[in-house]
């Protein structure tokens, strides 16, 4: 009589990887968006359901608790317990991860693929029990993109729900106080604002010396030289804490809320609120450590100070661009931008140098580039100006000629319309393939094998596609800035005799300084001129 013998499929490709009677080795990941005492229980509710589940199964075994608490899932960076169970799972001490939801998992869809992706080609398993979904099987990618991408739009929309709660708050004047460590105030157990006596007495001496004419680096090094602390405890003052004190409305009772706003509910990345959005002042909301008058009248004495150095806040990008080589000066030896210094030389003149930030903030051993002297830059640029001016005609054409042989131009026209048609084939074969899927769907891993396969092809089509549509427009981009440097050296009726701060700031991009007496000039069209000359020792320009 014949005997049959049923050989069960294998449900997880990584009992495979372990040896014949080797238990399966089984972890679970848990994890809470806050450290409220309601999603705390719930923390604490999921780690105690996991361990006594793994642990209960004779044929697995337990691999640990990995658990995240007061964490957000809309990103993998920060999240310590996930990115080590990662590691386990590489160090091959992790078979198979259970975890309640993809949410619970990580709910940025694009970070939720790469990873299970990833661990699948460990060979290890993530097994999601809402969705039951086990990331080893055929259809698991095309569900989970699927349903990834609801967590994400959960998140997203949870995200907004929070902001229109606050701001409705903010609108309606009631406070909420979001850092808990002021200069000079403690929150008491309600959340409010209380006067710190110790601290509010730095707080006036501060205002004060500022008022008596002190700048805020003078005031932080005079805290230095007094042992002050600073709120976070260290024992050096910066003029940037100084100023932010000498700002903070706090001070005179009141409280602007929504200073800051999160940009990116996937990145949580904050902003400054420079207009954005609506700010909210609430007026006399707890007690003041200086007098309302104090704080307007270092406002005031501020912009009187910034207005005479230049260095107005709404007129930043002038002060920082205030000279023609500013922010484009870059090391050729560590990348950094240089940085204009007044040198004090044997008497009454200074010398105007330009130096690598780098090399000035961390000295020679972090880079060796020394400084560049601003009279023998402006020289080499004037050099670099009339070598371009003579020669104008032949080199900007020569420069364009290169570019369009560089992107292949002559090919685009027609096979960007082979293209098109191309993806929109493609595109139809797909739908095609859905519809039938979804009409019969006991071929899955057919189907799967087929989808991926034209998704391969239209993704490829579409790179192309943007290749060729990227070089048409960095073409037209060139030929629009080769054109407006033209206009330039036209509106020239001579050669430059002395350095033109306009014309230079309209023409250079950057300077890739390669050696103090080597230069690159890259022209805003990409352009580059290359200048090496002869520098003699006390003397400043060109010889």
């Amino acid at each position: 009589m014949k005997k049959v013998l049923t050989i069960f499929p294998k449900t997880n490709a990584a009992m495979s990887e372990a040896p014949l009677g080797a238990k399966l080795k089984v972890c679970a990941y848990c994890r809470v968006s806050s450290a409220s005492s309601e999603q705390m229980d719930s923390y604490e509710n999921q780690v105690a359901y996991y361990t006594g589940y793994i642990q209960q199964k004779s044929e697995w075994d337990f691999a640990g608790i990995y658990a995240d608490g007061g964490i957000t899932g809309t990103k993998k960076e920060g999240r310590t317990e996930f990115n080590r169970m990662v590691r386990d799972a590489q160090a091959g001490q992790i078979n198979l991860i259970i975890t309640k939801s993809i949410s619970r998992f990580v709910r940025n869809t694009a970070d939720c693929l790469e990873i299970v992706r990833y661990l699948k080609e460990l060979g290890v398993a993530v097994f999601f029990e809402r969705e039951n979904i086990n990331t080893l099987s055929a259809e698991s990618e095309l569900l989970m993109t699927v349903l990834a991408s609801i967590a994400q739009e959960e998140s997203r929309s949870t995200s907004e729900n929070i902001k229109w709660a606050y701001r409705k708050k903010f609108e309606k004047g009631k406070v909420v106080v979001i850092s808990s460590r002021f200069l000079g105030y403690d929150l008491d157990e309600n959340g409010q604002l209380q006067v710190n006596p110790a601290e509010a007495r730095i707080v006036k001496l501060i205002f004060r010396e500022y008022i008596a004419g002190k700048g805020t680096e003078a005031i932080a090094d005079l805290l230095t030289a007094m042992n002050i602390r600073t709120v976070t405890g260290s024992a050096k003052w910066q003029a940037s804490v100084v100023r932010g004190i000498l700002t903070n409305e706090k001070y005179c009772g009141d409280l602007v809320q929504q200073k800051t706003f999160t940009e990116d509910h996937l990145t949580h990345r904050k902003r400054k609120n420079r207009g954005e959005l609506p700010m909210y002042r609430v007026q006399n909301n707890h007690e003041a450590i200086i007098t309302r008058e104090e704080f307007d009248l270092v406002q005031q004495l501020m912009a009187e100070r910034a207005a005479q150095y230049g260095n107005l806040p709404g007129d930043r990008v002038k002060y920082l661009n205030r000279y023609a080589f500013s922010g484009k000066l870059v090391c050729d030896h560590c990348g950094a931008t240089f940085t204009r210094r007044s040198w004090n030389c044997n008497g009454p003149t200074k010398q105007i140098v330009w130096q690598c930030r780098t090399y000035f903030k961390e000295g020679k051993a972090a880079c060796s580039m020394k400084a560049v002297d601003d009279i023998t830059l402006k020289a080499v640029f004037v050099r670099a100006f009339n070598k371009l001016y003579k020669h104008k005609d032949t080199l900007l054409k020569r420069f364009l000629d290169n570019v369009e042989k560089g992107l292949r131009i002559e090919s685009i026209g027609g096979h960007d319309r082979k293209l098109e048609l191309a993806i929109e084939r493609v595109g139809e074969q797909m739908k095609a393939l859905i519809r039938r899927q979804i009409k019969d769907s006991s071929e899955t891993l057919e189907f799967q094998t087929e989808y991926d396969g034209l998704k391969q092809q239209l993704e490829k089509l579409r790179n192309q596609k943007n290749e060729l549509s990227g070089d048409d427009s960095r073409l037209a981009e060139v030929k629009a800035r080769t054109q407006e440097i033209a206009s330039v050296l036209e509106g020239q009726v001579y050669i430059m005799e002395e350095f033109d701060e306009e014309i230079c700031s309209a023409l250079v991009e950057r300077v890739k300084v390669l050696t103090p007496t080597h230069l690159v000039f890259e022209l805003k069209n990409g352009l580059a001129i290359e200048q090496q000359f002869i520098k003699e020792r006390g003397i400043h320009g060109l010889q």
